[in-house]
Parts: structure tokens; C-alpha cells; sequence
């Protein structure tokens, strides 16, 4: 029953009516009301799961499950804040095969007593985040020694962490950030060799970061933030060579960054603002290859940016306001397509900005607070490059009227080219109508069945929800049209004919005329037959529909989300340009809304499974991201080779998780194996330039799952995928260039 949307409350005498019930899962469902208290009578129960739903009120005793091995009542509104919210733990002692406990994301309040270390001895996960529960921990938690996750993140916790606690050998996951507790960091950190994540953030912890951290050779997250630390930070922690995830943030760390950074070369992400540092920024930050996010803002560093940055271009936020920076802004940022966020107010930088790249966009880059910064694009509102004072006075009067004369001259020509190329698209335009003309055609039954040889197989384009597309050709192989066959039987076939007929008449139509294929020619031509497709005609292809979307999305009377984007829509004519077609579920967003913010539809909608947004099936509006997931799916198809209906995905394996376990470093081995082959045929690959494809490789892998990103706030709009695609595009060709032009 997990996963549903069952409403209502359970029936008191619950338990009393399922004596041999052994798993009870009715989680993420709209549930409300209390926890019957009878549930203690179903005594068989081994696992009990009711989160994420609407529960309130106070968690019964459950005394009577002995064989309980799994409880969850995470994510409801149970509790009051009030001390006795958490006497039922005690009756979890009988509990003698308790290995899981998930009470996180509730409103209980009160304190954790010495009790808790008599549970299980199987007792492995710990989760009281979110709530508010207050005290300090009791130092009988050293009782559960297999316990492997410990989490009370957002609570009310005080004092120091008991001592014992730290020998709990087999703990990995470790997140106690968002409390009140104080103390040292103590150096018995380094026996946890099992750890792999550890928050103390947001705490009042003091004292200096111990060395012996260097010997959990296994983390890959470390945040201490926002906490009261002080000294340096020790160069042992650059040998974490497994950390993905380091956060000193908001202390009162000194020194500099230790050159030894450059030996986290599986570094994602680096924060160390907020402190008292100083130096440069160490050139050997240039070997974190995976490095996405670097913040160092509100320090005391200073210098230029390091060359060795250059090759960092997964860069995603640069943060270095507020420090004592100078030197000129690198023109290899330009480069940098993935960046969200460049931020360099508030130093000494100087010289001329760069115009291109990521600079052309204002609310990208900030630059406030560097005065001797000049150019840029007129928004930055930086002052010109130009020369001023003595040197402009030298411009005598004849050379003043040979410039303006030029530039009279080059703006009549311009003026003269622009009027030249509006005559020529209206010709053009005027020209790819002739097909249809400017009136609607009336047409009968007989000749269209004529002009699709009686509706033959041989000229099926493809067949949709509410009915089929077939090819036709009408005065003796003068026009060609797309027939479509509703089949009325199906509910809804009338309506999705006419949204679609509204769709195509508000776009430009010249941009969406559908170059139809040979007979037979559908989504195999795409994905499922993609062998036949090299690298570059799926990236081609795949910019192609990233065009279509940017003109739905962006450049229409009325923004449209299309709502089923998927390879059956997507038709290739006989050049492998890719169009997007079948309008019959599109939805037009209110221009004011969409412009405002709220970039959705309130109208029901279905699209294909595999390929429709996951908001869709939880009832969320119709919204551009919804399209960009399904872009996301599609791209991550296209180059893998695998359906995301695959019956190899399935639980909690989909296409989007099965790529991002191979990304980056997997990348090739999860591809479309035939790409290389095709390539390798193409081209004698040098092992550079097949390094070289599977860097673009990677980068379109990171786009695909960047679209395809679960929360719809987190995928990026469709114009800042296809500056990245078109980048990917260009590095490419530079390498088959490279292999034609040894030399």
C-alpha cells in the first residue's frame, strides 16, 4: 500500500483484527488521525511502516511486538513538543530483533533517557532528526555497539558528546549538525575506519580540527560548519582521497589552504568561507578534477586565479567575494558552460571583463566592489575601456570626420544587409507555404485514401494514444501531408485533437514542419535502432530537440510544454535532422504566470510512462520542467542505448540512477557500445582522442542527468542545455578535426 494516495484514518481495533500480520507498509499515502493503540496486538508484526503521511497524536506502547525488526514513523505531524512524547521507546525493549528505528521529520519533543542503550543488539539506524527533543545524549548509547547510522540533525541538543560514543567502531553515517552541543572534536575520531559521512555543522563545538581525521580513510562527506573552530586546517585531511564533500564554513580558521588539496582528486565540492584564511589560491586546486562548487567568500585571501584552474570546466558556483583579490578575470571562465554562479564582488580585480561565455549573462556574474574593472556587458554597469583625458585630445578634426564617415558608411551597409535579409526569409517563407498555400484544403475521403495508398501499413508514421499517423502524397507527388486517424472509441480522442490543432496554429510553423520520414521510419530511427547513428548525428539530433523545446519554451506567442516528449515524437527526415512532433497532449502556460515565476498548468496530464515527469504521477501541475525531465530521459536513451521501461529497471533502478552510479567515471562502459564502434570505423582514434569523446561523453551524460534530476527545481532550463550541447559540439569537432588533420 506504500505509494498511494489513501486517504483517512486507520480503524481503532486495527490490530486487534490481524493477529499474523508480519509486515504492516502503508507509507506515503495522505493517512490521518492517531496510531491505534491496538496495534501492539498484532504480535507477529516484524515490520511497521507509516511515514510520510498525516499522523498525529502520541505513539502508542508497543510492548507486545517482540519480533518487531523495523519501525518507521517518519515524516507526520506526531507529537506535541512535550516531554512524554517519547515514553513508548521503553517498550521497544522487548523488541529483541529491533535492528531499525525512524522517527525523523515529526514534532516530538522531550529528552532521550539512559534507556535507549537497551535496545537490541541488532540495533543499527537511529533516526530522530527534525523534531524537538532536548537534553543531552545519554552516554548509554555506547550499549548499541552495532550501530551503524546515528542521526538527531535539528534538534535541541546540548552539552558535550559522551566520550563513549566515539567507540561505537562500526558507525558509518553520522549527522548530529543543527543542535546546541559543545565541546572539542576529539582525536578518537580516527577509529571510526568505517565512516563515510560525518555533519557536525551548525553546533557550538570549539578548539582546532584534529590531525588524526587524515585516518577515516573512507569519508566522503566532512562538514564541520558554523561551529566556533579555530587553528589551521591540517594538511592530513588532503588525504581523505575519498572525500566528495568538505564544508569548514562560518569558523575562525587562519593559515591558508594546504597545497596537499590537490590530493582530493575526487573533490566535489570545497567550502571554506566565512573564516579568517589568507594566501592564494593553491595552484594544485587544479588537479580536483570533479570540482563543481568552490566557495572562499569572506576571507582574507589574495593573488590571481591560478592557471591550473582552466581545466576545472564542471564548475557549477565560484564563489570569491569579499577577499583581497587582483589580477585580470581570466578569459578561460568564458569556457566554463555549466556555471550558475560566479561571484567576485568585493576584490581588487582589474582590466577588461570578459564578454563572452557565461559573461554575456548578467545575473550569472556579479562584479560589484571591484572599481577598477571595466567593459563587460551593459548590465554589469561597469565603465568603458575606452581612453580618456590627454589621449582623447588628440583626435584632430579631420580625423573625427574620416571615423564618422566610415561609420556612416558600414551603417548604410548594415542598414542595406538587414533589409536584404527581411526580403529573403519573406520569400522563403512565402515559398514553404506553397505546399498547403494560405487556405485550408478540403478534402475527401477518397482522395485521402488514395493519397495514403488506402491507408497502408507501408505509409504508418506512427500510432499515438488517441489514433495513427500515416504519410500521404497528394497531386501526383507534389505535397506532402501527415494524416492523422482519430479513433473515437478511446475517451478523450476529440480533445487531444483539438489541443493539438491549437498548439500548431500559435507556432511559427516553418520552424515545426515535419520533414516526414520513409515509410517504416519511427522511434527506432532514435533510440532503439540507434546503432546505425553515430556520436555526433544523435548529439545533432539531440540538439535539434533541445531547439524545439527552446522555441516552445521560450520564443512562442504563449510559452507550450509539449508533455510527451519521448522517441515516437520525435521523427527524423532524410538529412537525420530531428523534429519534434504529436501536439495532442501540449499545454500552453498563461504568459503572466509563466513570466512570474510559476511556470505551470493546472490541466490534468498523462504523458508516456518512462518519460513523464515523476511530479506528474503525484498530481503536480503541467510545467516546463516536466519537459526537461523527459528531455533528460530521452538524451540519457540516445546514449546508452537502454529504454528507461528497460525490464532491467526496476525497484529503485531506473535509466536516470543506473547512469548516475556510472557517473563519471563509468561513463563509457555504460554507453551505447556501438558510439566507439562507429567512431573507431570512422577514425583512427589516438588514445588521446578517444579520451578526448569520452570527456564530451561525460559532459552530455551530465546534462542528461541534470534534466533528469527527481525535484523539478533542480533541472536546468532548456536554453542553458543547449549552450552546453552546442559547447560538447564544438570540442568534438576540434578532436575529428584533429584526427583528419594530424599535422
Amino acid at each position: 500500500m506504500v505509494w498511494n494516495q489513501i486517504q483517512g484514518s486507520l480503524p481503532s481495533y486495527l490490530g486487534n483484527t490481524l493477529p499474523n500480520l508480519q509486515d504492516f507498509a502503508v507509507g506515503r499515502n495522505l493517512f490521518t488521525g492517531y496510531i491505534p493503540d491496538s496495534l501492539s496486538n498484532a504480535s507477529k508484526l516484524e515490520k511497521l511502516e507509516m511515514g510520510s503521511n498525516k499522523f498525529t497524536g502520541k505513539i502508542p506502547s508497543l510492548e507486545k511486538l517482540n519480533d518487531l525488526r523495523w519501525l518507521s514513523f517518519a515524516d507526520n505531524y506526531i507529537g506535541a513538543g512535550e516531554a512524554d512524547d517519547l515514553d513508548f521507546l521503553s517498550s521497544l525493549t522487548n523488541a529483541t530483533y529491533l535492528s531499525i528505528l525512524d522517527l525523523g521529520y515529526n514534532n516530538l519533543g522531550g529528552m532521550l533517557t539512559e534507556s535507549i542503550g537497551n535496545l537490541s543488539s541488532y540495533f543499527s539506524k537511529l533516526v530522530l532528526a527534525r523534531n524537538k527533543i532536548s537534553g543531552i545524549i545519554p552516554s548509554g548509547m555506547r550499549k548499541l555497539v552495532n550501530l551503524q547510522s546515528f542521526q538527531l540533525f535539528a534538534n535541541q541538543f546540548t552539552g558535550n558528546i559522551p566520550i563513549d560514543l566515539w567507540n561505537l567502531q562500526k558507525l558509518s553515517i553520522v549527522n548530529i549538525a543543527g543542535n546546541r552541543l559543545s565541546g572539542n572534536i576529539p582525536s578518537s575520531l580516527e577509529n571510526f575506519t568505517m565512516l563515510y559521512t560525518l555533519y557536525l555543522d551548525e553546533n557550538n563545538f570549539h578548539g582546532s580540527i584534529p590531525p588524526s581525521m587524515g585516518k577515516c580513510q573512507r569519508l566522503e562527506v566532512l562538514s564541520f560548519g558554523a561551529n566556533n573552530l579555530t587553528g589551521t586546517i591540517p594538511q592530513e585531511l588532503a588525504t581523505l582521497s575519498s572525500l566528495l564533500y568538505l564544508n569548514l564554513s562560518q569558523n575562525q580558521l587562519t593559515g591558508s589552504v594546504p597545497l596537499e588539496v590537490g590530493n582530493l582528486n575526487n573533490l566535489e565540492q570545497l567550502d571554506v568561507s566565512e573564516n579568517m584564511l589568507s594566501g592564494q589560491i593553491p595552484s594544485t586546486l587544479g588537479s580536483c578534477v570533479k570540482l563543481t562548487l568552490l566557495h572562499m567568500e569572506g576571507n582574507i585571501f589574495w593573488g590571481s586565479f591560478p592557471s591550473s584552474l582552466r581545466y576545472l570546466r564542471g564548475f557549477e558556483e565560484i564563489d570569491l567575494s569579499r577577499n583581497k583579490f587582483s589580477g585580470k578575470i581570466p578569459d578561460y571562465l568564458e569556457g566554463f558552460v555549466f556555471l550558475k554562479k560566479l561571484n567576485l564582488s568585493f576584490n581588487d580585480f582589474e582590466g577588461a571583463v570578459p564578454e563572452g561565455g557565461i559573461f554575456k549573462i548578467a545575473t550569472i556574474v556579479s562584479l560589484e566592489g571591484n572599481d577598477k574593472l571595466c567593459g563587460g556587458i551593459p548590465e554589469l554597469q561597469l565603465h568603458s575601456c575606452n581612453s580618456k583625458g590627454l589621449r582623447r585630445n588628440r583626435f584632430t578634426f579631420p580625423l573625427k570626420v574620416t571615423v564618422a564617415t566610415i561609420v556612416g558608411l558600414l551603417g548604410l551597409i548594415l542598414v542595406l544587409f538587414f533589409l536584404y535579409l527581411c526580403w529573403f526569409k519573406k520569400t522563403k517563407k512565402a515559398s514553404s507555404f506553397r505546399v498547403l498555400g494560405n487556405s485550408f484544403m478540403k478534402l475527401s475521403y477518397q482522395s485521402l485514401l488514395q493519397a495514403t495508398d488506402g491507408f497502408s501499413q507501408d505509409n504508418l508514421l506512427g500510432i499515438g494514444g488517441f489514433g495513427s499517423v500515416y504519410k500521404g502524397i497528394l497531386d501526383q507527388g507534389d505535397r506532402v501531408v501527415a494524416v492523422k486517424v482519430l479513433n473515437l472509441q478511446f475517451r478523450g480522442a476529440s480533445k487531444s485533437f483539438i489541443a493539438e490543432c491549437n498548439a500548431l496554429r500559435s507556432i511559427d510553423i516553418e520552424i515545426f514542419l515535419e520533414k516526414w520520414l520513409h515509410p517504416n521510419e519511427n522511434e527506432n530511427e532514435v533510440c532503439k535502432d540507434s546503432r546505425n547513428l553515430s556520436l555526433l548525428e544523435r548529439l545533432n539530433i539531440a540538439i535539434d530537440v533541445a531547439c524545439a523545446l527552446d522555441y516552445l519554451h521560450h520564443y512562442g506567442p504563449e510559452p507550450i510544454v509539449h508533455c510527451d516528449l519521448k522517441p515516437g515524437n520525435i521523427l527524423l527526415d532524410n538529412e537525420l535532422t530531428g523534429h519534434v512532433g504529436d501536439f495532442g497532449i501540449a499545454r500552453f502556460l498563461p504568459k503572466v504566470a509563466y513570466e512570474s515565476g510559476n511556470q505551470s498548468s493546472s490541466i490534468g496530464v498523462k504523458g508516456s510512462i518512462g518519460y513523464a515527469a515523476p511530479e506528474y504521477g503525484m498530481g503536480s501541475e503541467v510545467s516546463t520542467s516536466g519537459d526537461m525531465y523527459s528531455y533528460g530521459i530521452l538524451l540519457l536513451e540516445m546514449f546508452t542505448g537502454k529504454r528507461p521501461i528497460d525490464p532491467m529497471f526496476s525497484d529503485s533502478l531506473s535509466l536516470h540512477n543506473f547512469a548516475k552510479m556510472a557517473f563519471p567515471e563509468q561513463v563509457a562502459s555504460i554507453a551505447d557500445s556501438n558510439l566507439f564502434q562507429q567512431q573507431d570505423n570512422d577514425l583512427n582514434q589516438s588514445s588521446a582522442s578517444r579520451q578526448k569523446i569520452e570527456e564530451c561523453l561525460i559532459s552530455i551524460f551530465k546534462a542528461g542527468l541534470a534534466c533528469s534530476e527527481e525535484l523539478p527545481r533542480n533541472r536546468p532550463a532548456i536554453n542553458e542545455v543547449l549552450t552546453q550541447l552546442d559547447t560538447i559540439k564544438t570540442l568534438f569537432l576540434e578532436v575529428l578535426e584533429e584526427q583528419c588533420d594530424p599535422d
